[in-house]
This record gives C-alpha cells, structure tokens and sequence, in this order.
C-alpha cells in the first residue's frame, strides 16, 4: 500500500506506559457467563457446558497477566527471558495500541469531541458521531495490540489448538484492551514450559486477528485508518491499515543455490536472470525506489514456461543464490518465498488471504524481494474454469491485483516469477501481467547436451572429454546474441505469416508507423494481443535499452555501488544506457508475440486432442456394443 507515513514519536508511546503497566499487573474485566466449566473432562480436551441458560449473567473476573506468566516456572523466583520478553512485548504493545488509538483520534473529530464532552454533556447529532467514533478507536487500538504480538512474538513451537479468541468490547479503547490482555491471560493458563507460551500467545494474536478482522463490517468509521501506514523502527512494527493481518517474520533463507554454470541452455532466461539479479540489488532502501524504474527496464513480473525437465526450477535457485550473495555482501535483508499448490485452502477466503500475504511478505520495502509461483496453472484458475476450486479463483484475483491493479506501486525492491509448464492454462488476463516471457527450452544444442551429461556424471571417472570446449558454448555473452538474433523473425507458423505478409506489402519497418502496423496486423490475427501486450513489449524494448552490463566490481563491496545514495547510483547507471534500435523493436515484438501463438496452438492441439481420444472412444464403444448385439448379450 503506497501511502504516506505515519510518524509515531517514542514521547507518544511511552506516555501510555504506566497504564499499560497497571494492565498487565491486575485488571478486572467483566465477562458473559457461558456456562463453560473452567475444568476440562478427562482425555477430551473439552469442557463440561451446563444445560441451563446462563446468558444474560454477567460476572466479574481478576486477570492477572503477570502473576500467570511466572506461574509457568512456579519453582523459580525469577522470570525466565520468553517469560520476561512476553511481558514487556505485552506492556510495549498496550502503549503502542493506545497511541496508535491517539493517531486515529487526531484523524477524525473523535479528538474535538472528547474535549467537547469533557467540557459539557454531548447532545443531538454529536452522541451518535461520538459513539460511533469511540467504538472505531477501540477497534483500531485491539487490531494494533494483536498485530503487535503477531509480529513481535516469535516462536518456532506447534500452535496448540485450544487456544480460544477473547470477548470483544468496543466501548471504549481501554475497555477492548482489557478484554484483550483477559483472552491472553486465559490462553496462557495453560501453558506447560516457556515454548508453549509463546506459541500460546501467537496462536492468540492470530486467533483475535482473525476474529477482529469478520467483525470489520461492523464499523463504517474505520476510513481513516484504512490508508494509515505506521512504523516504529525500535521494535521493527509496521501496521498498513487493515490489509493483512501481519505475518512470521521471514526466517534466513535455506535452500540449495546453483550457479550460472551449472544451467546449461535457456540462454535467454539465464541472462535475463542475471540482469535482474543486479537491477534487484540497485534499490535505495532510503528512498525506497530503484533507479532501474525511473529510467525504465525493471522487471517487476515474468512468466517461464518449458516442458517438465527443462530447467525451471534450476533457474529458480540460480536467481534466489546470486540475489543472496549479492544481499550478504551489501548487508541488506533479502526474502524469498514461494507460492505452491499447499496453500490453496478448503475454507473460503483463506486461499485469498495466503496470497495476499505471499504478495506483501515479498513487496515488504525493507527488503529485497523475490517471489515465485511455480505451477501457476495448478495454483491460479481460469476465470472461466467452473471446476476449478473457489480458492483457486480467489487466487487468480488477488495475483492480478497485485501485479497490475489500481493499487500497485513498483519500488524496485522485488519481482515476481511465474513458471508452468502448459501457461496456456493461466488466465488469459492474469498471463498478460506477466511484464516478460521466457521460453525455459532446456540444453538444445549438441554442445548443450556433452556441457550437460559432463556436469551431471561428476569426476568419478577417468573417461576421456573428447573433441569438444566444454562450457564454451555456454558463455553467456555469445550465446545470448546468437539466441535474440533468432527472433529477428518469428519462430511460431502464426505468427510468421502475419511476419511475412507484412515484409511482402511494407518491407523492412523503418519508422514508428511501420512497427504500429505490423502490431496491428499481430492483433488481426491473435486477438489476445491487446493493449497490455503492447506495454510489455515496450517495457521488453526499454529493459534491452537497459541491457547494460553493470561490472561485477560493482558487486563485490558495499561501497563500490550497493551503498551508494539514490542520486549517485541513478547517475552511474544512466551512464551505461543506450537507445534501442529498430532490430530490438523487432526482436521484442516476434518475441512477446511468438509467446502467445505458441500458448494458442498449444490450447487449441489439446482441445483437438481431446476431441479425436473421444472420437475413438465413441468408435470403440460401438464396435463393443455391435459385438454383444452379435452376441445376444446387449438386451440381457
């Protein structure tokens, strides 16, 4: 969410402290009596629920919080540090809840008629205002306290699955806590070692998220916190209005890396893999923009498509390994996450909600960023696919959003990949997001094939290479001419008819009008080449514009480039830049375009396909059903 910060003074918070203090040492709060025995029945993990009505009974209960954490360790007169860390986090998330409430309050006439009201009674109109106003602020002041466990409270245990969401109050800011700081104290009771508690605690926050979150269509005075963005850099917090309830912090990432090397073929992809890596590594974390999309050239989203075995996820721990070496070396964090087929969920909205989550956790300015989503086609439905699950559709519209919606803003920080092999199963709008194709073809060549089977059959050996530069023809460089040098004419049989009437009637392309009317003609004949097809091409075009090769010195120390400020790094790298040509255009365009023939022709092969299997099933099941009529066994 692009939105402007929100400055929250140490002052603010901390003038809230010894209310939050008195909140965790001893509160009363006032519960429904539900008539659940606070005693559990043996080997059920449930509790006894009485058959008489109890609801209208209200009872009072002392809460507290802190004498119930120490009472995990009763055996020791000293708080261990979880013990310790979860009551301060506690008191911390209390002060910050409480001035984040202030902010809300400044930001509407809550703040004008408290003081009002604390002159004189309110009366008419301002009673309602002010109302509805209060149960606002204490909504925002429980959403805040709960995303500040979430965020701040780490642990690695499994969530236990009794842990209940408190009772909800909107009377007033302090009220709402309250009840919150009651739910926490009743999750912790049962907590069985320092683990469990923390794990207690996130199971809590997420479960009173969750709960905050259904009833947010009570209140129609949360407006002006919906485009709030909050940081306070202490305690590493960020809350961006109600978007997404906050999530795990990232774990260091761990997966196995290859290098450049070890990608035989895919020549196009890898160094386009490569570009990215070091335009990722030229975001300004102070300004929060990278100079690569000022100038033009960034990629923001691609799709790789191959059939299986060709290289996908190869290329996919080459990005993620060099991204990584180039984040340790600048001292910057790098994120990396993929979105797989496990995160499609069975309950309605969750599949929309993980998404969204993978979207932020990736677009987190304060980081690199790459995310991918392999398979899309399994992950991401077809609008029009009535058999595909409700969380796949869900799916589909949150990637659409995020990657070209109302909202989306491109820092420069993050790029997403999607990689499937039959893309002609992804939506057409969704596919059409995607800001580059890249064909993963795998090893083609013969030279591709000795680099390959000699890489994979390791040194365990004593058998000769034979006549053959190994690895020559995988230097980048050469083989990467060669392969745009391809697609100065199409390589798709649609696609070159259209190519070549259009050389027949206007020759060569010399001008702008020249290029608009072989486009035109590509839309004639693939309807799908619409308007968005027309801007990936010339950010295609702007990127190869771009296609400068940064020196890898400027890579190997922080300070050489990465550590730079804004201003010098924009410099260095418009330094490099050049105009692109006609034959880029060109290649550009028969690339893009080939991308979507190919995706056509494959849809349409296996909808032919699956028309003449079921022909010659029909052909067979008549010559069955002759056979038993011969028989006599058909009637009988």
């Amino acid at each position: 969410m692009d939105t402007g910060l929100t400055t929250l003074s140490e002052a603010d918070i901390e003038k809230h402290r010894a209310l939050a203090q008195s909140f965790i040492t001893r509160i009363v709060v006032l519960e429904d009596s539900s008539g659940r025995s606070a005693t559990e029945l043996a080997g059920t993990g449930r509790r006894f629920v009485s058959t008489v009505s109890t609801g209208s009974v209200r009872r009072t209960r002392e809460v507290e919080l802190t004498k119930t954490v120490q009472s995990v360790r009763p055996d020791d007169l000293l708080m261990s540090i979880p013990q310790h860390s979860l009551l301060y986090r506690a008191r911390r998330g209390l002060s910050v809840a409480l001035a984040v409430g202030d902010v809300f309050a400044k930001s509407t006439a809550l703040e004008d008629l408290q003081a009002k009201n604390a002159r004189s009674p309110l009366e008419g109109d301002d009673v309602a205002t002010y109302k509805k106003l209060l149960s606002a602020a204490a909504y925002v002041s429980a959403f805040t306290f709960a995303s500040y466990l979430l965020q701040t409270v780490e642990s690695e245990a499994e969530a236990p699955g009794d842990v209940q969401e408190p009772e909800y109050v909107f009377d007033t800011q302090q009220d709402s806590l309250k009840a919150l700081i009651g739910g926490l104290e009743a999750a912790l009771r049962g907590a069985q070692d320092d683990l469990d508690l923390l794990a207690r605690t996130r199971a809590f926050a997420t479960a009173t998220l969750e709960g905050l979150l259904q009833r947010k269509s009570r209140f129609d005075a949360l407006g002006a916190f919906e485009n709030t963005h909050i940081r306070i850099e202490k305690d590493d917090f960020t809350i961006d209005g109600f978007d997404v309830a906050p999530g795990r912090k990232s774990k260091p990432l761990s997966m196995t890396f290859k290098k450049p090397e070890e990608v035989v073929g895919n020549h196009i992809a890898k160094y386009q893999s490569l570009k990215l890596a070091k335009m990722l590594m030229a975001y300004d974390f102070d300004r929060q923009l990278n100079p690569f999309v000022e100038l033009g050239g960034f990629l923001f989203t691609f799709i790789g498509d191959g059939s299986p075995g060709t290289g996908k996820t190869t290329l996919i721990q080459m990005i993620a390994g060099i991204v990584n070496d180039y984040a340790q070396i600048a001292g910057v964090p790098f994120h990396y996450e993929n979105f797989g087929v496990d995160q499609i969920s069975s309950y309605q909205g969750k599949s929309g909600q993980n998404c969204r989550q993978f979207v932020n956790n990736v677009l987190n300015p304060r980081s690199i960023g790459f995310g991918t989503i392999d398979d899309i086609d399994q992950v991401a439905a077809k609008r029009s696919d009535d058999r595909a699950s409700a969380g796949q559709h869900e799916i589909t519209g949150v990637l659409m959003d995020a990657f070209s919606g109302a909202g989306t803003v491109v820092r420069g920080n993050c790029s997403f990949g999607m990689f499937s092999n039959y893309p002609e199963n992804v939506d057409d709008a969704l596919r059409q997001r995607a800001g580059a194709r890249w064909l993963v073809d795998g090893p083609q060549t013969r030279d591709d094939y000795i680099d390959i089977f000699v890489l994979l059959a390791g040194k365990n050996h004593k058998i000769p290479l034979g006549e053959h530069e190994l690895f020559s023809a995988q230097e980048i460089k050469r083989a990467v001419e060669t392969a745009y040098e391809q697609y100065s004419k199409p390589q798709e049989e649609g696609l070159r008819k259209v190519y070549d009437r259009f050389m027949d009637q206007r020759g060569e392309p010399k001008t702008l009008a020249d290029v608009g009317d072989y486009l035109h003609r590509i839309k004639e004949a693939e309807p799908r080449f619409t308007g968005r097809a027309i801007k990936n091409v010339t950010d295609a075009i702007k990127m190869r514009a771009m296609d400068i090769e940064l020196p890898d010195e400027w890579f190997e120390t922080p300070d050489a480039f990465m550590g730079k400020g804004y201003d010098e790094k924009l410099a260095m790298i418009a330094e490099l830049r050049r105009p692109f040509t006609m034959d880029m255009v060109m290649q550009e365009i028969n690339r893009y375009a080939d991308s979507e023939f190919r995706y056509s022709d494959k849809s349409d092969d296996v909808a032919v396909e699956k028309l003449v299997r079921d022909a010659r099933l029909r052909e067979r099941a008549i010559a069955d059903i002759e056979a038993l009529k011969a028989k006599g066994l058909w009637g009988a």
